[in-house]
Protein backbone atom coordinates (compact mmCIF):
# COMPACT_ATOMS: atom_id res chain seq x y z
CA UNK A 1 0.00 0.00 0.00
CA UNK A 2 1.02 3.61 -0.40
CA UNK A 3 0.17 6.49 1.97
CA UNK A 4 -0.29 9.84 0.25
CA UNK A 5 0.76 13.07 1.93
CA UNK A 6 -0.78 16.28 0.55
CA UNK A 7 1.68 18.88 -0.70
CA UNK A 8 1.36 21.95 -2.86
CA UNK A 9 0.71 20.95 -6.46
CA UNK A 10 2.68 23.10 -8.87
CA UNK A 11 1.65 24.22 -12.32
CA UNK A 12 2.90 21.36 -14.49
CA UNK A 13 3.39 19.95 -17.96
CA UNK A 14 2.77 16.21 -17.82
CA UNK A 15 3.63 13.40 -20.23
CA UNK A 16 1.39 10.32 -20.21
CA UNK A 17 1.97 7.05 -22.09
CA UNK A 18 0.54 6.11 -25.48
CA UNK A 19 -3.11 5.18 -25.72
CA UNK A 20 -3.93 1.70 -24.42
CA UNK A 21 -6.90 1.34 -26.76
CA UNK A 22 -4.94 2.45 -29.82
CA UNK A 23 -2.01 0.19 -28.90
CA UNK A 24 -4.21 -2.93 -28.77
CA UNK A 25 -5.82 -2.12 -32.11
CA UNK A 26 -2.66 -1.13 -33.99
CA UNK A 27 -0.84 -4.21 -32.68
CA UNK A 28 -3.56 -6.50 -34.04
CA UNK A 29 -3.89 -4.76 -37.40
CA UNK A 30 -0.09 -4.70 -37.81
CA UNK A 31 0.09 -8.40 -36.91
CA UNK A 32 -2.35 -9.18 -39.74
CA UNK A 33 -0.69 -6.79 -42.21
CA UNK A 34 1.25 -7.43 -45.43
CA UNK A 35 4.73 -6.55 -44.15
CA UNK A 36 6.85 -4.85 -41.50
CA UNK A 37 5.17 -2.25 -39.30
CA UNK A 38 7.00 0.21 -37.06
CA UNK A 39 4.93 1.41 -34.09
CA UNK A 40 6.15 4.37 -32.03
CA UNK A 41 4.91 5.48 -28.59
CA UNK A 42 2.96 2.27 -27.99
CA UNK A 43 1.93 1.63 -24.41
CA UNK A 44 3.95 -1.05 -22.63
CA UNK A 45 1.71 -2.18 -19.79
CA UNK A 46 0.28 -5.39 -18.38
CA UNK A 47 -2.76 -5.31 -20.69
CA UNK A 48 -0.99 -4.45 -23.92
CA UNK A 49 1.74 -6.99 -23.22
CA UNK A 50 -0.96 -9.65 -22.91
CA UNK A 51 -2.10 -8.77 -26.45
CA UNK A 52 1.48 -8.60 -27.74
CA UNK A 53 2.48 -11.95 -26.24
CA UNK A 54 -0.73 -13.61 -27.41
CA UNK A 55 0.03 -12.50 -30.97
CA UNK A 56 3.52 -13.96 -30.62
CA UNK A 57 1.89 -17.15 -29.36
CA UNK A 58 -0.09 -17.18 -32.62
CA UNK A 59 3.10 -17.01 -34.67
CA UNK A 60 3.57 -13.26 -35.21
CA UNK A 61 7.15 -12.01 -34.90
CA UNK A 62 7.36 -8.81 -32.83
CA UNK A 63 10.65 -7.10 -31.95
CA UNK A 64 10.81 -4.63 -29.06
CA UNK A 65 13.31 -1.82 -29.58
CA UNK A 66 13.96 1.00 -27.14
CA UNK A 67 11.63 3.44 -28.86
CA UNK A 68 9.36 1.33 -31.03
CA UNK A 69 7.83 -2.04 -31.81
CA UNK A 70 8.64 -3.79 -35.07
CA UNK A 71 5.76 -6.10 -36.07
CA UNK A 72 6.28 -8.55 -38.91
CA UNK A 73 2.86 -8.87 -40.51
CA UNK A 74 1.53 -12.38 -41.01
CA UNK A 75 -0.76 -11.54 -43.95
CA UNK A 76 -3.54 -12.94 -41.80
CA UNK A 77 -1.96 -16.38 -41.48
CA UNK A 78 -1.83 -17.48 -37.83
CA UNK A 79 -0.42 -20.72 -36.46
CA UNK A 80 -2.36 -23.32 -34.51
CA UNK A 81 -1.60 -23.72 -30.80
CA UNK A 82 -2.46 -26.54 -28.41
CA UNK A 83 -2.18 -24.74 -25.08
CA UNK A 84 -4.64 -22.05 -23.90
CA UNK A 85 -3.99 -18.39 -24.70
CA UNK A 86 -3.94 -16.58 -21.33
CA UNK A 87 -5.22 -12.99 -21.35
CA UNK A 88 -5.31 -12.10 -17.66
CA UNK A 89 -8.07 -9.61 -16.87
CA UNK A 90 -7.70 -7.64 -20.10
CA UNK A 91 -11.19 -7.37 -21.54
CA UNK A 92 -9.90 -5.69 -24.68
CA UNK A 93 -7.42 -8.51 -25.33
CA UNK A 94 -10.03 -11.21 -24.72
CA UNK A 95 -12.69 -9.76 -26.98
CA UNK A 96 -10.51 -8.61 -29.86
CA UNK A 97 -8.43 -11.79 -29.91
CA UNK A 98 -11.48 -14.06 -29.73
CA UNK A 99 -12.40 -12.70 -33.14
CA UNK A 100 -8.80 -12.89 -34.38
CA UNK A 101 -8.70 -16.57 -33.42
CA UNK A 102 -11.63 -17.21 -35.74
CA UNK A 103 -9.43 -16.49 -38.78
CA UNK A 104 -6.60 -18.65 -37.42
CA UNK A 105 -5.89 -22.34 -37.87
CA UNK A 106 -7.48 -25.03 -35.70
CA UNK A 107 -9.03 -24.92 -32.23
CA UNK A 108 -8.07 -22.23 -29.73
CA UNK A 109 -8.98 -21.73 -26.09
CA UNK A 110 -8.75 -18.19 -24.73
CA UNK A 111 -8.81 -17.84 -20.96
CA UNK A 112 -7.99 -15.41 -18.17
CA UNK A 113 -8.21 -14.65 -14.45
CA UNK A 114 -11.14 -15.48 -12.18
CA UNK A 115 -12.57 -11.99 -12.74
CA UNK A 116 -12.23 -12.39 -16.51
CA UNK A 117 -14.29 -15.55 -16.25
CA UNK A 118 -17.13 -13.39 -14.86
CA UNK A 119 -17.06 -10.80 -17.67
CA UNK A 120 -19.55 -11.17 -20.54
CA UNK A 121 -18.61 -12.23 -24.07
CA UNK A 122 -21.74 -14.07 -25.28
CA UNK A 123 -22.90 -11.28 -27.62
CA UNK A 124 -19.61 -11.49 -29.52
CA UNK A 125 -19.86 -15.29 -29.64
CA UNK A 126 -23.38 -14.93 -31.05
CA UNK A 127 -22.06 -12.60 -33.75
CA UNK A 128 -19.33 -15.04 -34.76
CA UNK A 129 -21.81 -17.90 -34.87
CA UNK A 130 -23.97 -15.94 -37.32
CA UNK A 131 -21.16 -16.14 -39.90
CA UNK A 132 -20.52 -19.82 -39.35
CA UNK A 133 -17.71 -19.70 -36.81
CA UNK A 134 -17.55 -22.38 -34.13
CA UNK A 135 -17.29 -20.34 -30.93
CA UNK A 136 -18.49 -21.37 -27.47
CA UNK A 137 -17.91 -20.33 -23.86
CA UNK A 138 -16.31 -23.39 -22.28
CA UNK A 139 -18.61 -23.23 -19.24
CA UNK A 140 -21.79 -22.28 -21.13
CA UNK A 141 -22.20 -19.20 -18.92
CA UNK A 142 -21.63 -16.49 -21.53
CA UNK A 143 -18.17 -15.68 -20.14
CA UNK A 144 -14.60 -16.83 -20.86
CA UNK A 145 -12.87 -19.23 -21.25
CA UNK A 146 -13.89 -19.35 -24.90
CA UNK A 147 -13.27 -22.11 -27.43
CA UNK A 148 -12.94 -20.87 -31.04
CA UNK A 149 -12.20 -22.85 -34.20
CA UNK A 150 -10.18 -20.87 -36.71
CA UNK A 151 -10.46 -21.20 -40.46
CA UNK A 152 -11.71 -19.51 -43.60
CA UNK A 153 -14.76 -17.32 -43.06
CA UNK A 154 -17.13 -16.57 -45.91
CA UNK A 155 -18.64 -13.53 -44.20
CA UNK A 156 -22.14 -12.14 -44.45
CA UNK A 157 -24.63 -10.28 -42.32
CA UNK A 158 -24.52 -9.99 -38.53
CA UNK A 159 -27.13 -8.54 -36.16
CA UNK A 160 -25.02 -7.59 -33.15
CA UNK A 161 -25.82 -6.59 -29.59
CA UNK A 162 -23.41 -3.97 -28.21
CA UNK A 163 -25.31 -2.88 -25.11
CA UNK A 164 -22.62 -4.23 -22.80
CA UNK A 165 -19.48 -3.46 -24.77
CA UNK A 166 -18.48 -1.81 -28.03
CA UNK A 167 -15.50 -4.19 -28.13
CA UNK A 168 -17.73 -6.89 -29.63
CA UNK A 169 -18.16 -4.71 -32.70
CA UNK A 170 -14.52 -3.59 -32.77
CA UNK A 171 -13.46 -7.24 -32.73
CA UNK A 172 -15.59 -8.10 -35.76
CA UNK A 173 -14.56 -4.96 -37.62
CA UNK A 174 -10.86 -5.79 -37.24
CA UNK A 175 -11.22 -9.24 -38.83
CA UNK A 176 -13.77 -8.25 -41.49
CA UNK A 177 -11.16 -7.58 -44.25
CA UNK A 178 -9.95 -11.18 -43.86
CA UNK A 179 -13.32 -12.75 -44.63
CA UNK A 180 -14.00 -13.84 -48.20
CA UNK A 181 -17.08 -11.69 -48.84
CA UNK A 182 -16.81 -9.11 -46.08
CA UNK A 183 -19.16 -8.26 -43.24
CA UNK A 184 -22.39 -6.28 -43.06
CA UNK A 185 -22.96 -5.58 -39.36
CA UNK A 186 -26.16 -4.04 -38.00
CA UNK A 187 -26.12 -2.94 -34.36
CA UNK A 188 -29.41 -3.97 -32.73
CA UNK A 189 -28.58 -2.91 -29.18
CA UNK A 190 -26.32 -0.04 -28.12
CA UNK A 191 -23.56 0.63 -28.82
CA UNK A 192 -22.09 1.90 -25.59
CA UNK A 193 -18.67 3.60 -25.58
CA UNK A 194 -19.07 4.82 -29.15
CA UNK A 195 -15.74 6.70 -29.43
CA UNK A 196 -13.90 3.39 -29.14
CA UNK A 197 -15.55 2.35 -32.40
CA UNK A 198 -14.29 5.55 -34.00
CA UNK A 199 -10.81 4.59 -32.84
CA UNK A 200 -11.14 1.13 -34.40
CA UNK A 201 -12.31 2.59 -37.70
CA UNK A 202 -9.49 5.16 -37.52
CA UNK A 203 -6.85 2.43 -37.13
CA UNK A 204 -8.35 0.42 -39.99
CA UNK A 205 -8.32 3.48 -42.23
CA UNK A 206 -4.73 4.32 -41.36
CA UNK A 207 -3.74 0.80 -42.37
CA UNK A 208 -5.58 1.01 -45.67
CA UNK A 209 -8.99 -0.58 -45.01
CA UNK A 210 -12.11 1.48 -45.69
CA UNK A 211 -15.20 1.06 -43.51
CA UNK A 212 -18.55 2.10 -45.00
CA UNK A 213 -20.71 3.12 -42.04
CA UNK A 214 -24.07 4.61 -41.20
CA UNK A 215 -23.14 6.40 -37.99
CA UNK A 216 -23.25 3.69 -35.31
CA UNK A 217 -26.08 1.65 -36.81
CA UNK A 218 -24.51 -0.23 -39.69
CA UNK A 219 -20.96 -1.07 -40.79
CA UNK A 220 -19.91 -2.63 -44.11
CA UNK A 221 -16.39 -3.85 -44.90
CA UNK A 222 -15.37 -5.57 -48.12
CA UNK A 223 -13.67 -8.95 -47.83
CA UNK A 224 -10.40 -10.03 -49.38
CA UNK A 225 -8.50 -6.98 -48.12
CA UNK A 226 -5.27 -6.77 -46.12
CA UNK A 227 -3.86 -4.22 -43.72
CA UNK A 228 -1.01 -2.15 -45.13
CA UNK A 229 2.41 -2.16 -43.49
CA UNK A 230 4.11 1.11 -42.61
CA UNK A 231 5.13 3.39 -39.74
CA UNK A 232 2.52 4.31 -37.17
CA UNK A 233 2.46 6.59 -34.11
CA UNK A 234 0.29 5.97 -31.04
CA UNK A 235 -1.10 9.21 -29.60
CA UNK A 236 -1.10 9.95 -25.83
CA UNK A 237 -3.78 8.21 -23.76
CA UNK A 238 -6.60 10.62 -22.91
CA UNK A 239 -7.92 8.29 -20.20
CA UNK A 240 -4.60 8.68 -18.40
CA UNK A 241 -4.54 12.40 -19.16
CA UNK A 242 -7.86 12.65 -17.34
CA UNK A 243 -6.25 11.95 -13.97
CA UNK A 244 -4.02 14.99 -14.32
CA UNK A 245 -6.74 17.25 -15.66
CA UNK A 246 -8.78 16.15 -12.63
CA UNK A 247 -5.80 16.89 -10.37
CA UNK A 248 -5.90 20.48 -11.63
CA UNK A 249 -9.63 20.64 -10.94
CA UNK A 250 -9.26 19.45 -7.35
CA UNK A 251 -6.17 21.49 -6.41
CA UNK A 252 -6.66 24.70 -8.41
CA UNK A 253 -3.37 24.24 -10.24
CA UNK A 254 -2.79 24.54 -13.98
CA UNK A 255 -1.82 21.22 -15.57
CA UNK A 256 -1.14 20.59 -19.24
CA UNK A 257 -0.95 17.08 -20.71
CA UNK A 258 1.55 17.22 -23.54
CA UNK A 259 0.54 15.96 -26.96
CA UNK A 260 -3.21 15.80 -26.31
CA UNK A 261 -5.51 17.33 -28.88
CA UNK A 262 -9.20 18.15 -29.22
CA UNK A 263 -9.12 16.44 -32.61
CA UNK A 264 -8.46 13.03 -31.05
CA UNK A 265 -10.92 10.20 -31.70
CA UNK A 266 -10.52 9.22 -28.06
CA UNK A 267 -13.79 10.01 -26.32
CA UNK A 268 -12.06 10.74 -23.03
CA UNK A 269 -10.60 13.97 -24.41
CA UNK A 270 -14.12 15.34 -23.81
CA UNK A 271 -13.57 14.95 -20.08
CA UNK A 272 -12.11 18.44 -20.28
CA UNK A 273 -15.58 19.68 -21.30
CA UNK A 274 -17.08 18.01 -18.23
CA UNK A 275 -14.53 19.76 -16.01
CA UNK A 276 -15.24 23.05 -17.76
CA UNK A 277 -18.93 22.67 -16.93
CA UNK A 278 -17.95 22.11 -13.29
CA UNK A 279 -16.01 25.39 -13.19
CA UNK A 280 -12.54 24.80 -14.62
CA UNK A 281 -10.89 26.73 -17.45
CA UNK A 282 -9.67 24.83 -20.49
CA UNK A 283 -6.81 26.10 -22.64
CA UNK A 284 -6.05 24.35 -25.93
CA UNK A 285 -2.42 25.01 -26.82
CA UNK A 286 -0.21 23.86 -29.67
CA UNK A 287 1.50 21.21 -27.57
CA UNK A 288 -1.38 19.98 -25.43
CA UNK A 289 -4.55 20.71 -23.46
CA UNK A 290 -4.28 22.59 -20.16
CA UNK A 291 -6.85 22.59 -17.35
CA UNK A 292 -6.87 25.34 -14.72
CA UNK A 293 -8.79 24.45 -11.58
CA UNK A 294 -11.54 26.63 -10.18
CA UNK A 295 -14.47 26.57 -7.78
CA UNK A 296 -16.26 23.29 -8.53
CA UNK A 297 -20.02 22.86 -8.89
CA UNK A 298 -21.97 19.63 -9.28
CA UNK A 299 -23.36 18.55 -12.66
CA UNK A 300 -25.72 16.08 -14.26
CA UNK A 301 -23.91 14.26 -17.07
CA UNK A 302 -24.30 11.30 -19.44
CA UNK A 303 -21.02 9.37 -19.35
CA UNK A 304 -21.99 6.48 -21.68
CA UNK A 305 -19.20 7.41 -24.11
CA UNK A 306 -16.60 8.08 -21.40
CA UNK A 307 -17.00 5.14 -19.02
CA UNK A 308 -13.33 4.98 -18.00
CA UNK A 309 -13.57 8.54 -16.68
CA UNK A 310 -16.43 7.80 -14.28
CA UNK A 311 -14.30 6.89 -11.24
CA UNK A 312 -12.22 10.03 -11.85
CA UNK A 313 -15.30 12.21 -12.15
CA UNK A 314 -16.75 10.65 -9.01
CA UNK A 315 -13.69 11.70 -6.98
CA UNK A 316 -13.82 15.23 -8.43
CA UNK A 317 -17.54 15.36 -7.58
CA UNK A 318 -16.68 14.62 -3.94
CA UNK A 319 -15.02 18.08 -3.83
CA UNK A 320 -17.77 19.92 -5.76
CA UNK A 321 -20.64 21.93 -4.32
CA UNK A 322 -23.96 20.16 -4.79
CA UNK A 323 -25.07 16.73 -5.97
CA UNK A 324 -23.59 15.20 -9.12
CA UNK A 325 -25.64 12.73 -11.16
CA UNK A 326 -23.72 10.38 -13.50
CA UNK A 327 -26.02 8.65 -16.00
CA UNK A 328 -26.04 5.75 -18.51
CA UNK A 329 -23.05 3.74 -17.27
CA UNK A 330 -24.59 0.35 -16.50
CA UNK A 331 -21.77 -1.30 -18.46
CA UNK A 332 -19.32 -0.30 -15.69
CA UNK A 333 -20.52 -3.25 -13.64
CA UNK A 334 -18.65 -5.62 -15.98
CA UNK A 335 -15.27 -3.89 -15.94
CA UNK A 336 -12.15 -4.97 -14.00
CA UNK A 337 -14.36 -4.54 -10.95
CA UNK A 338 -18.00 -3.52 -10.52
CA UNK A 339 -16.96 0.10 -10.85
CA UNK A 340 -20.30 1.51 -9.74
CA UNK A 341 -20.40 -0.40 -6.46
CA UNK A 342 -16.65 -0.15 -5.88
CA UNK A 343 -16.51 3.63 -6.29
CA UNK A 344 -19.53 4.18 -4.04
CA UNK A 345 -18.04 1.95 -1.32
CA UNK A 346 -14.81 3.95 -1.26
CA UNK A 347 -16.53 7.35 -1.35
CA UNK A 348 -18.60 6.31 1.65
CA UNK A 349 -15.37 5.48 3.52
CA UNK A 350 -14.27 9.06 2.84
CA UNK A 351 -17.45 10.44 4.43
CA UNK A 352 -19.07 11.35 1.10
CA UNK A 353 -22.74 10.52 0.57
CA UNK A 354 -22.95 8.41 -2.55
CA UNK A 355 -25.19 5.75 -4.04
CA UNK A 356 -25.65 3.87 -7.29
CA UNK A 357 -28.46 2.19 -9.15
CA UNK A 358 -28.56 -0.07 -12.19
CA UNK A 359 -27.46 2.67 -14.58
CA UNK A 360 -25.65 5.40 -12.73
CA UNK A 361 -24.31 7.07 -9.61
CA UNK A 362 -25.22 9.97 -7.30
CA UNK A 363 -22.50 11.82 -5.37
CA UNK A 364 -23.13 14.61 -2.86
CA UNK A 365 -20.10 16.84 -2.60
CA UNK A 366 -18.78 17.66 0.83
CA UNK A 367 -15.64 17.50 2.93
CA UNK A 368 -13.85 14.23 2.17
CA UNK A 369 -11.74 12.69 4.89
CA UNK A 370 -8.83 10.28 4.81
CA UNK A 371 -9.48 6.58 4.32
CA UNK A 372 -7.79 3.34 3.35
CA UNK A 373 -8.91 2.72 -0.23
CA UNK A 374 -9.52 -0.80 -1.49
CA UNK A 375 -8.75 -0.98 -5.22
CA UNK A 376 -10.44 -4.31 -6.06
CA UNK A 377 -7.48 -5.05 -8.32
CA UNK A 378 -8.76 -2.23 -10.55
CA UNK A 379 -6.18 0.20 -11.91
CA UNK A 380 -8.70 2.99 -12.44
CA UNK A 381 -9.93 2.85 -8.84
CA UNK A 382 -6.34 3.23 -7.61
CA UNK A 383 -5.47 6.16 -9.87
CA UNK A 384 -8.76 7.99 -9.37
CA UNK A 385 -8.73 7.84 -5.58
CA UNK A 386 -5.06 8.85 -5.48
CA UNK A 387 -6.35 12.26 -6.59
CA UNK A 388 -8.05 12.74 -3.24
CA UNK A 389 -4.64 12.35 -1.61
CA UNK A 390 -3.47 15.53 -3.32
CA UNK A 391 -5.93 17.50 -1.21
CA UNK A 392 -6.66 15.66 2.02
CA UNK A 393 -4.43 13.79 4.50
CA UNK A 394 -4.86 10.14 5.39
CA UNK A 395 -5.52 8.63 1.96
CA UNK A 396 -3.94 5.18 1.69
CA UNK A 397 -4.11 3.23 -1.59
CA UNK A 398 -3.99 -0.54 -1.22
CA UNK A 399 -2.48 -2.75 -3.95
CA UNK A 400 -0.98 0.32 -5.60
CA UNK A 401 0.85 -1.84 -8.15
CA UNK A 402 -2.43 -2.62 -9.93
CA UNK A 403 -1.79 0.56 -11.96
CA UNK A 404 0.70 -1.50 -14.01
CA UNK A 405 -2.28 -2.79 -15.97
CA UNK A 406 -2.39 0.45 -17.95
CA UNK A 407 0.06 3.06 -16.57
CA UNK A 408 3.23 1.47 -15.13
CA UNK A 409 4.93 4.76 -14.19
CA UNK A 410 1.81 6.42 -12.79
CA UNK A 411 3.20 6.99 -9.32
CA UNK A 412 6.34 8.62 -10.71
CA UNK A 413 4.30 11.04 -12.86
CA UNK A 414 1.83 11.60 -10.02
CA UNK A 415 4.45 12.57 -7.43
CA UNK A 416 6.02 14.84 -10.06
CA UNK A 417 3.06 17.17 -9.54
CA UNK A 418 4.73 18.30 -6.30
CA UNK A 419 7.85 19.52 -8.08
CA UNK A 420 11.26 19.17 -6.46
Amino acid sequence: MIKLIPQKVINSDVIVPGSKSYTHRILIAAALSDGICSIQNSLKSEDTLLTLNALRHLGVKIDENSDRLIVHGSRGVLKSVSDPVFLGNSGTSMRLLTAVASIGNGMYILTGTKRMQERPIQDLVDGLQQIGVFARPVNSNGCPPVRVKGGKIKGGKIALKCGRSSQYLSALLLIAPYTEEGLDITVIEGPVSRPYLDMTVDVMGNLGVVVDRDQYHNFKIKGGQIYRSGSYLVEPDCSQAGYFWAAAAITGAEIKVKGTSKSSHQGDVRFTEVLETMGCKILTENDGIKVAGGSLSAIEVDMADMPDMVPTLAVVAAFAKGTTLIKNVAHLKAKESDRLGSVVNELLKMGIKASCNDTGMIIEGGNPRGAEIDTYGDHRIAMSFALAGLKIPGIVIRDEKCVEKSFPNFWEVFTGLYGK
